[in-house]
């Protein structure tokens, strides 16, 4: 029996097609129109539909490369089911370079979102109605905030099974057992029971090649698990290292920040991981570790205020070894590598 045909932005999507629809959003008061750019590939057999979206904070624009690069692989020709991509969510933030909307709001803390609702809301209504009501998964791509950096990572509800499953498919070296945010995408999408997986990497406003690498890689590797790409003969991933808590180290006092632990560093006990003193360097305090764990995210801004969020921890299972070198290794691109975007030297899921 043939499958009915997705339609997106009155768009109709049939077998076989690749679509880019333009989906209107609320117009400026300026009377201009702005559009959420979408680009559809619904392979000629049947499967999951599965969208990736990027910059609904629309300074986080480490996604948008990702997805770039996604629809420019080759395997997607013998796609099964349908991709739906949406590299940029929030294109108002988008053009200004900020996270938020015009109206001061997030859009992920205003999922599902109103058709009557002020301009965020409003969007996030027409981004559940017109993509994620057609979807059976998700993957949301974020990064840190500005002058904040995260380390790759997934996070998601793992005590869903298929959430958990995608997470395992993904690749990335850690997972976080994350608690749904009231108005969040991952939220609203699953109260329509689609699964979300959110791939935290980079900073705002920056883009980083073996985050970017392992971002392409990692929504290949969900794809062949959900069964849309041939399986790859590849070696068997890793699983996560899973973290169910996190916390972060705030700054003892203010002055200025020197950072002594590198970005994915493992971290003991008290030790002393930065120092902060003040510009004529008559005073000096360390900013001490509390708990093992695992550096997932810091602050990039070296002047800080007592209180500020300094090192983000996550604490994990001590049985398990942490290779982060290696997972640098495996996305590290090649020194004579003529074009950054050729995967072909990465050995994880060919």
């Amino acid at each position: 029996m043939p499958r009915s045909p997705l339609v997106i932005g009155g768009q109709t999507i049939e077998p076989g097609g690749h679509y880019t629809v333009d989906i209107p959003v609320a117009p400026m008061y300026t009377h201009d129109n702005l559009s959420i750019s979408v680009k559809v590939i619904s392979g000629k057999r049947p499967g999951p539909v599965l969208f990736v979206c990027a910059a609904i904070h629309g300074d986080e624009i480490n996604g948008v490369e990702i997805i770039r690069r996604l629809l420019k692989d080759p395997q997607l020709k013998r796609l099964k089911g349908t991709l739906i991509a949406i590299p940029i969510v929030n294109v108002y933030g988008f053009i200004n370079h900020t996270r938020y909307l015009p109206d001061g709001r997030d859009l992920n803390r205003s999922f599902p979102g109103s058709s009557r609702g002020s301009l965020t809301g409003r969007i996030a209504h027409t981004f559940m109605q017109e993509i994620v009501a057609h979807c059976s998964h998700g993957i949301d791509l974020h990064t840190g905030a500005r002058h904040r950096s995260n380390f790759p990572q997934i996070r998601a509800n793992l005590e869903d099974e298929a959430t958990l499953a995608m997470t395992e498919a993904f690749g990335a070296p850690l997972a976080i057992d994350a608690k749904i945010r009231d108005g969040s995408l991952r939220g609203a999408a699953g109260d329509m029971g689609v699964p979300v997986l959110l791939y935290e990497s980079c900073e705002a406003l920056r883009f980083d090649e073996i985050y970017i690498r392992a971002g392409v890689k990692g929504v290949l590797n969900v794809m062949r698990h959900l069964g849309m790409l041939r399986r790859s003969r590849a070696r068997a991933l890793k699983k996560p290292l899973i973290s169910r808590n996190t916390h972060w180290l705030r700054a003892p006092e203010s002055g200025i920040l020197r950072v002594l632990v590198a970005l994915g560093a493992e971290v003991q006990a008290g030790q002393i991981i930065g120092f902060i003193a003040d510009p004529l360097g008559t005073s000096e305090v360390d900013v001490v570790a509390e708990s093992p764990g695992i550096v997932i995210g810091r602050t990039n801004l070296p002047l800080v205020y007592e209180g500020d969020a300094l090192f983000h921890i996550a604490e994990v299972d001590r049985r398990r070894k942490w290779e982060v070198e290696a997972f640098h290794e495996d996305y590290q691109p090649d020194e004579h590598e003529l074009d950054p975007e050729d995967l072909s030297s990465a050995p994880i899921a060919d």
